[in-house]
């Protein structure tokens, strides 16, 4: 049997479960390489197509994939082009006798997986849909109602009495090179050109599948075990980073899960593994409710005044803001293509709540800008510090930035590393450094409104505002 492999966000050969059983089911008796085409198609008609920094790591994702089907005798098949419609043709191109798939949550690609299926059938090819890179599928947990549930903590009590999955090894097996053509992976220009703003990137991040389990044993061995205590200190590395290997499927979450479920006991474990159940809980919302990623949520919020600023909005991308600890952040990002999670909350809350911009516009720039772009988990994570997402309670919090910064960043280190203008601050003012005395600043060469933005908006007066907007909704 021929069958036509399709490869969305699941780059990798261990516990692919519908990789495994393609070539399981291709073998002949007599042990010939499996008939198996592995291909990949760049869909940019998705509404949220993969772009800006993200696609820097698809780039690197897709060459390592290549190259590990290159050394089991295959050859990762590259096209651009309308998802089911490339597989049509390339289906029959290869008379493939089959079309497996991992499943996959977001609407569009839902929607392209679902065409495909239905091609099959009125072709007679057999079509197969295996689980993706959840811990459970959407279907499965529900309320004592029946319902999908909306709130995290029942989600996850519910969620720990099942059993999980344990995830299948890739063992070695030979594919039949196809003569079919493929795309170049330069011809679909994932890469950044003039400017080549990731120049750095390699540097810091190491894409590929292989690059994942390494980096995967190094947060066994040095992140884990403090991660409840260091996950919200942005100064020190206290956090996984897995979240782009995880995102375009370089590990799967079940392999994660057994990994760490093995090395550690649970009571050490307990609040890293409950990230990729919060990971899971998004995309079960959005599976749910396939209009999140535009629209509210809790549809009280559909009238919200939100404001149109586009130079606060511009501020805010750049950095420029005045509030150390969000232009901090900001930029981190910019440069880096990664923002630490409890930095992302702070920023949002200040975009949102602050200068009253609509949570869409942020979730558009982290779309662009984070290598871990994911609509599930941007979408949530936007609407959760808006107020108008599932279980953002209480919706009407409000994020004091100079206090956060005082709280998760003491001694202004992280403020220090991104916002070289404030390197020698003392701590005192560098959370708020326009309430620093004109000595301080001139010692440290600081001109407010030249070369360190005064607040662009007052704290108080903004939260002011907010508090109101959000008083008329209840």
């Amino acid at each position: 049997m021929k069958v036509l492999f399709l490869f969305t966000n699941d780059l990798r050969l261990d516990d692919n479960l519908g990789f495994i059983q393609a070539i399981k089911e291709s073998k002949t008796p007599n042990n010939n390489p499996a008939t198996v085409l592995p291909v990949y198609i760049l869909d940019r008609e998705n509404p949220w197509p993969v772009q800006g920094a993200s696609a820097w790591w698809l780039h690197h994702s897709l060459s390592s994939l290549s190259k590990d089907i290159h050394e089991i005798g295959g050859k990762l098949i590259l096209r651009e082009g309308l998802t089911h419609k490339a597989v049509q043709e390339l289906a029959l191109n290869y008379n493939a006798d089959a079309v497996y798939f991992s499943r996959a949550y977001d609407p569009y690609t839902v929607s392209e997986q679902e065409k495909i299926r239905a091609w099959c059938l009125q072709n007679e090819l057999a079509c197969k849909r295996f689980p993706g890179n959840l811990l459970v599928e959407p279907e499965t947990l529900k309320t004592q109602q029946g319902n999908y549930f909306q709130v995290f903590t029942p989600f996850y009590k519910s969620g720990l009495k099942l059993e999980k999955r344990r995830p299948q090894k890739f063992l070695k097996s030979e594919l039949q090179a196809s003569e079919i053509k493929s795309a170049a992976l330069t011809e679909l220009e994932l890469l950044p050109q003039n400017p080549n703003w990731a120049s750095d990137f390699d540097q810091q991040w190491f894409p590929g599948e292989k690059n994942a389990h390494k980096h995967l044993k190094s947060v066994l061995a040095n992140i884990i075990e403090n991660y409840s205590n260091d996950r919200d200190t942005p100064s020190i590395d206290g956090t996984s980073r897995l979240s782009p290997h995880l995102h375009f499927g370089e590990l799967s979450a079940a392999r994660i899960w057994d990994i760490v479920s093995i090395q550690l006991p649970f009571e050490k474990s307990e609040a890293f593994l409950r990230q990729l159940v919060w990971r899971d809980f998004n995309a079960h919302l959005l599976f749910h409710k396939p209009h999140i990623d535009k629209k509210p949520y809790k549809q009280k919020f559909i009238d919200f005044p939100w404001k149109k600023n586009t130079k606060h909005l511009a501020l805010w991308q750049k950095g420029q803001t005045g509030y150390p600890i969000v232009d901090a952040g900001m930029r981190q990002l910019w440069q880096t293509g990664w923002m630490h999670n409890r930095v992302r909350m702070i920023v949002a809350s200040f975009l949102t709540k602050h200068l009253g911009i609509h949570w869409s516009e942020g979730a558009q720039w982290f779309w662009d800008t984070l290598l871990d772009a994911n609509l599930a988990n941007n979408s949530g994570g936007w609407q959760w510090v808006a107020g108008c997402g599932a279980d953002a309670a209480p919706y009407f919090r409000i994020f004091n930035p100079i206090l956060q910064g005082e709280k998760f960043d003491k001694e202004g280190t992280y403020i220090r590393t991104w916002v070289p203008e404030l390197k020698y601050f003392p701590k005192k003012y560098i959370h708020s450094p326009w309430t620093a005395p004109a000595e301080i600043l001139a010692e440290n060469n600081v001109t407010l409104g030249r070369n360190y933005p005064e607040p662009i908006v007052n704290h108080k007066e903004s939260r002011d505002w907010a508090l109101a907007a959000y008083k008329e909704l209840s």
